[in-house]
């Protein structure tokens, strides 16, 4: 078996219009494919960031009423998604612009890099990292 990339991350959100604007018009991916799926009651957006063929996509699925999150972030599963930037401090200025806050800087033990976290509407752990 050889596996070649990771095609997508796919996420649960609770607020389609919070979810849709935080991701698309405050971090900038584009939609690629929005979809209602009626059987489920719910909405499977399809996201990409950069634009490029090889992106990895991020699946948004919007549920009516999810479990909350059992921890930040120590449960089994998904712990952070980490976006890679060239400067995280312009980054954490940009965020900070659209009411988005960060926690301070640090610089991470094993890479020397710069990085920091932020959380999404349903407080999803997002890392920027250098």
């Amino acid at each position: 078996m050889k596996l070649s990339a990771i095609h997508h991350v796919a996420i649960i959100v609770s607020d389609y219009e919070a979810a849709k604007d935080f991701y698309v018009n405050k971090l900038g991916f584009e939609i690629i494919r929005e979809n209602y799926r009626k059987d489920r009651s719910d909405w499977k957006i399809d996201l990409s960031l950069g634009g490029s063929l090889d992106a990895i996509e991020l699946e948004i699925f919007v549920e009516p009423n999810p479990p909350k999150r059992v921890s930040r972030p120590e449960a089994c599963g998904l712990r952070h998604l980490s976006f890679k930037v060239d400067d995280v401090a312009a980054t954490v200025w940009e965020l900070q612009k659209l009411g988005i806050e960060c926690e301070p800087i640090r610089v991470d033990a094993y890479t020397n890099k710069k990085m920091t976290f932020f959380f999404d509407p349903d407080g999803l752990p997002l890392e920027l990292h250098e």
